[in-house]
């Protein structure tokens, strides 16, 4: 099983930038948007309804933020859009697919680029999410989070470290949630296949960061240590084009 996860920063603006050939070339058998910026009813049914694909959609609340995207090929035995709770709800960033053998998240976290109080809020939506996951499957079965983490873990995940230390997105407190995180039991699987600098995931528009390959790696798939050894590659695809980020994906045999 191949799953993708891409920030697509805007599914009706990365529509016109090829993403329905990607779409098909790629191949997934899950694939994640985040960032999609859309209702569904804005949508039209050549994006809704791809080939042998179920959609699953949460949006925010306000019109063109956040939101996020499942296309499915395996038929899911349950589906929850969101955590329950409206204070993080209200901004579309959780959709959580169960198959037999495993449940994916797929999730766009928030960004505490606008001060100190979105810090916490991101901070507890991290404490929200992994609760409602260790709460609710992790005596079941396996679990994948996948999504924009908006957080770098260490400073191979950069390209300016130094520079960035007090900038959201890889402040300590940010980063010691990864470590958390990873204490939990999850694994950070593109780093067991790839221990090399220069892999990114996100390059700023503004400016021409991708140019010069200057980015962050912020996604990610997280897997329960349960299931990593399952996982057989993990790539991030930095030549595909159409948003700010990149897509990336593992493969998986859970037979």
């Amino acid at each position: 099983m191949k799953i993708y996860s891409w920030n697509v920063n805007g599914i009706r603006a990365i529509q016109n930038k090829g993403f329905m050939d990607w779409f098909k070339k790629s191949k997934g058998d899950v694939i994640c948007l985040q960032e999609t910026k859309a209702q569904a009813e804005q949508l039209s049914d050549e994006i809704k309804n791809i080939g042998k694909y179920k959609s699953y959609w949460f949006s925010a609340e306000k019109k063109g933020y956040s939101s996020v995207a499942t296309y499915t090929i395996p038929e899911p035995v349950n589906v929850k859009l969101g955590l329950s709770n409206p204070l993080y709800d209200c901004e579309g960033r959780v959709i959580i697919t169960e198959y037999q053998k495993f449940v994916l998240a797929n999730v766009y976290f928030p960004n505490g680029g606008r001060g100190p109080e979105r810090v916490k809020y991101k901070l507890d939506f991290y404490d929200e999410l992994f609760f409602y996951l260790q709460k609710n499957y992790r005596e079941r079965k396996g679990i994948i989070v996948t999504g924009d983490f908006n957080t770098a873990h260490k400073e191979i995940d950069l390209a300016r470290p130094k520079e960035n230390v007090k900038t959201s997105g890889f402040m300590p407190i940010e980063r010691e949630w990864i470590d958390r995180l990873i204490n939990l039991g999850y694994v950070d699987v593109f780093r067991t296949f790839n221990q090399e600098p220069e892999q990114y995931t996100y390059w700023d528009q503004f400016t021409k960061a991708r140019d010069r390959n200057v980015g962050w790696r912020i996604d990610y798939f997280m897997v329960s240590n349960d299931i990593v050894k399952h996982v057989k590659e993990a790539q991030i695809h930095a030549d595909v084009y159409g948003s700010d980020h990149c897509p990336i994906s593992i493969t998986i045999d859970l037979k």
